[in-house]
């Protein structure tokens, strides 16, 4: 039996490399050699223990890589050939895909608050922190990497771009308005990007790190609040002459950003979660106007699938955004266990890192 190593949850606090079988494939299936991944900060709550998976499960779910073998009923794509696959893979069968929300695949309330449906990769299947993955239902969430693009420059495309932008999508952002970006993480750097394209005219984003609000300024953000100098809240409200901003996008997962983007909302607006949390979430009578404000909270999952993908390569290949300064720095999936503690700990101005098997 041929092995390959990867990267697995061990126990809270734990995630070690080790040998596994490469997998084997079934009809519809595709087998990637994966050639670069990433960690997420979804990664780290795994790591954490905050968010539950099964002991010895491979992590990850953002994969570039190679077609190494197909499976006999996928069609269009040849072994050998460059692509990146969703973070969110869904089958396109469920009936939350066929009723628009393919993110949600095959979900059921019956599990909690854990979305059991497309995202399979290093939640419900073996992940690409790996040298090889399966890729299920292949020829729907398959996309070939147009020639001339690097692995680092869609390496964004899986998961954060994608859902960086749909929290700007989700935001319902018209061209000239106001809109905050609370967190300048990779997923708050890409909503930012992405309220940009859909035409907002003033951006102001917030975190606390200098590195990233100029990293902000590159992908479109116009005013850049740090929360350790001024009074974020105050300071948007000043900035909108009172009136609030029309959409407000929390790309973090804590109580304090939750709450600062509905308080900055003007009357109507919308708030767009991105973030992933870990606890209870408190919404206060005041900043919800008792819930007579007219105030949209939607919440967002990254969305998949093979169209999705190549919309997203369309944007880096037209140059309208690059996202390669993002990649601030690289490891041997050998040295995985370094590179989850420096991303854990935010050191040395990480943003995200290339995992190289």
């Amino acid at each position: 039996m041929s092995m390959m190593k990867a990267a697995v949850f061990v126990e809270p606090g734990r995630i070690e490399i080790t040998d596994k079988p490469i997998p084997d494939i079934g009809p519809n299936d595709a087998l990637i050699r994966i050639t670069t991944t990433t960690i997420c900060g979804t990664d780290v709550h795994i790591l954490k223990g905050e968010y539950p998976v099964a002991p010895g499960l491979t992590v990850g779910h953002e994969p570039v890589g190679i077609i190494e073998k197909l499976g006999s009923n996928v069609e269009g794509y040849t072994e050998g050939q460059r692509v990146i696959a969703g973070a969110i893979c869904p089958s396109f069968t469920s009936y939350a895909c066929q009723d628009g929300c393919s993110a949600q695949d095959g979900g059921s309330h019956s599990h909690g608050y854990k979305p059991m449906g497309g995202w399979r990769f290093g939640n419900t299947i073996d992940g690409t922190q790996a040298e090889y993955v399966r890729v299920p239902d292949a020829q729907a969430n398959l996309t070939p990497v147009p020639d001339g693009l690097t692995d680092e420059q869609v390496l964004m495309c899986p998961d954060i771009m994608s859902t960086g932008f749909a929290g700007a999508e989700a935001a319902n952002i018209r061209i000239g308005d106001t809109v905050a970006v609370f967190a300048q993480g990779p997923i708050g750097l890409c909503a930012t990007a992405g309220a940009k394209l859909r035409g907002a005219g003033l951006i102001i984003v917030v975190d606390g790190v200098d590195k990233r609000l100029q990293m902000s300024r590159q992908l479109g953000a116009d005013v850049t609040l740090n929360f350790n100098e001024v009074d974020v809240i105050d300071e948007i409200m000043k900035i909108t002459g009172g009136r609030g901003v029309d959409a407000s996008i929390e790309a973090l997962g804590l109580q304090s950003t939750f709450e600062a983007a509905l308080r900055v909302l003007k009357p109507g607006g919308t708030l767009s979660s991105l973030g992933v949390y870990s606890g209870d979430l408190t919404i206060p009578l005041g900043a919800f106007c008792a819930g007579l404000g007219d105030h949209k909270i939607v919440t967002s999952l990254c969305p998949g699938g093979k169209e999705r993908m190549r919309r997203l390569m369309q944007i880096i290949s037209s140059g309208r955004i690059d996202l390669g300064p993002m990649v601030t720095h690289q490891f041997a999936l050998d040295s995985i266990v370094d590179a989850y503690d420096l991303f854990a700990h935010q050191r040395d101005g990480v943003l995200k890192v290339a995992i190289k098997p």
